[in-house]
């Protein structure tokens, strides 16, 4: 069954290209969620007022994998002892969060969370929270990295 979820680690591009070859990842999208605004653009977002982190949106095929499994990728493509940063991009808007869909999705995140940071002794600075104000970023930030190997 295709299902979504929208994850924040640091600036969109990297795990964008990480995500997109994995099994059972149907599709990849970049875009901004948490903010104030429901339509916000790139430029707002680096100017640090509008609440929205840089985040990758996922559609994946839950029999292929798992939103656990999902997760367990998320905590080992970036830092998430770093607050509001994945260096060396500084700001809000690179801060390491799950975006939840469903209780479901919440419950799994916090038990994923509650392991992960026993593992860093305590120093998680993942924030999970309900998916608010999500909007796709402009086209030229679509699969940035593939369009612009040399």
């Amino acid at each position: 069954m295709k299902k979504c979820t929208t994850l924040g680690l640091g600036c969109f591009w990297k795990p964008e290209e990480n995500f997109k070859d994995k099994p059972g990842i149907i599709e990849t999208e970049v875009g901004y969620a948490g903010g104030t605004n429901p339509n916000v653009t790139y430029e707002e977002v680096c100017g640090g007022n509008t609440g929205h982190a840089e985040v990758v949106r996922l559609t994946y095929d839950d029999k292929l994998i798992s939103f656990k499994k999902i997760l367990d990728l998320f905590f080992k493509m970036h830092d998430p002892t770093q607050k509001d940063m994945q260096f060396p991009d500084v700001g809000k808007q690179y801060r390491s969060e799950i975006f939840y869909e469903t209780e479901e999705q919440k419950r799994e995140a916090k038990e994923v969370l509650n392991e992960k940071n026993k593992e860093f002794n305590g120093k998680i600075q993942t924030n999970i929270s309900k998916l608010k104000n999500y909007c796709k970023a402009e086209n030229y930030h679509q699969k940035y990295i593939e369009k612009n190997k040399r």
